[in-house]
């Protein structure tokens, strides 16, 4: 059984949570540029986090399901419908067999997952389904999908949709008509802004005190446009040309996501999901982890401004971020099992 593709979208690409353990040799994790985001899409149709989804990129794909399916698109607000009609938003979604399903454009975020019953059945490449669009492997053939493409799912793909879509009608709260049947209530947004930029916090970097104090005010005091030329390795940012007392050459050494490096022309780059491994660009600066799926939802054109914290404010806006995720994840089980 597969899903079809009629038309592609920008970027869409098959993702999980990634690979990880590989940095050591030159493979980094990856995966769901919000993995917040996709874990939640997978909760809302029965799957665990590890199932793959299929990441859409500002401008989404236009799918023809084939088979009854269970579906879920969370994240970033699209354009969506099913069978011509609006496709019901961060909540499970029961679509007829022969159904178009179009996810159109994002009016607010950059990125939405579409999870299926089971998950896509592409072949696991060291562990993990997730497309790594650099080095060219994993998910289809390692590339972004294309029209004509058929998006495999699990055989009895019918079945499972029905059954678990019985248990969350038998709240009595199922909306909906003939294309698509649905429920009254949703998942809400953990990591969409609200508005078209955001506020991250970072910690100093390992050569932060490199670089000169006009800089450094200028790092932390000043709003970020992510340029054009931004893909999922890292965000260019546009903004104040910054500057080291003294062009100490660094030896290459780990990176990791939520670094901003600034190469020689003076314009940081935040890493993210696809980053490479290792770099030899000085470090300004860590974003903490708890913000990386907030700024994975901000398009081109959009704002950022950074915050000084600490490590400890870091690990603290973690433990928030996990434990509102844990509420949520908590909220969608009682409704898939009551």
């Amino acid at each position: 059984m597969s899903i079809r593709v009629v038309r592609a979208g920008l970027l869409t690409s098959l993702q999980d949570p990634g690979r990880f353990g590989l940095q050591h040799l030159g493979i980094v994790p990856g995966g769901a540029m919000d993995a917040v985001a996709h874990g939640i899409a997978n909760a809302l149709v029965g799957n665990p986090a590890e199932a793959a989804t299929l990441e859409c990129t500002l401008l989404g794909p236009t799918l023809l399901v084939e088979d009854d399916a269970l579906v879920a698109l969370y994240g970033a607000a699209f354009d969506a419908k099913a069978g011509g009609l609006p496709l019901p938003r961060n909540r499970p979604v029961l679509i007829k067999a022969g159904t178009t399903l179009s996810t159109g454009a994002a009016s607010h975020g950059a990125r939405a997952y579409l999870a299926i019953a089971g998950g896509f059945q592409v072949p696991e490449v060291l562990g993990s389904r997730s497309t790594y669009l650099p080095a060219g492997f994993g998910g289809l053939s390692g590339r972004a999908v294309k029209a004509g493409d058929q998006l495999p799912v699990v055989a009895d793909l019918a079945r499972i949709s029905a059954a678990r879509f019985e248990r969350l009608a038998r709240r009595r709260d199922e909306v909906g008509g003939v294309a698509a049947r649905s429920v009254r209530w949703f998942a809400p947004e953990l990591t969409v802004p609200s508005g078209n930029g955001m506020t991250v916090r970072a910690m100093e970097g390992r050569h932060h005190a490199q670089f000169d104090s006009a800089s450094l005010e200028a790092f932390f005091g000043h709003a970020w446009r992510i340029s054009p030329d931004s893909n999922r390795m890292g965000y260019r940012l546009e903004g104040p040309r910054l500057t080291r007392t003294r062009a100490v050459d660094i030896l290459s050494e780990p990176t990791c996501l939520g670094t901003v490096q600034v190469p020689n022309d003076g314009a940081p780059i935040a890493l993210m999901a696809d980053h490479q491994t290792t770099g030899g660009y000085p470090k300004i600066a860590e974003i903490a982890g708890a913000d990386i799926p907030g700024l994975a939802q901000l398009a081109p054109g959009g704002s950022v401004r950074f915050a000084r914290c600490t490590v400890e404010d870091a690990e603290a806006a973690r433990a928030a971020a996990e434990e509102r995720l844990r509420e949520l994840l908590q909220a969608i089980e009682w409704n898939t099992t009551k």
